[in-house]
């Protein structure tokens, strides 16, 4: 995982949740899965953000 910025990419966060990128891409069209920011072109997330909303997933 990228650990040059500490900020993943969509494929560490896919690899992480073992979903395709597509997945991803899908859930945030309809304002669902992990908060991302988009850095330039590309979509950035924090670490600890992912963590917690897959936390907050297994709560539910």
């Amino acid at each position: 995982m990228a650990a040059n910025d500490g900020l993943w990419t969509i494929r560490d966060v896919a690899a992480y949740l073992r979903v395709p990128t597509e997945t991803l891409y899908r859930w945030r069209k309809v304002k669902y899965g992990p908060p991302a920011a988009r850095v330039g072109r590309h979509l950035r997330y924090e670490p600890e953000a992912v963590r917690s909303w897959v936390r907050q997933q297994a709560a539910a």
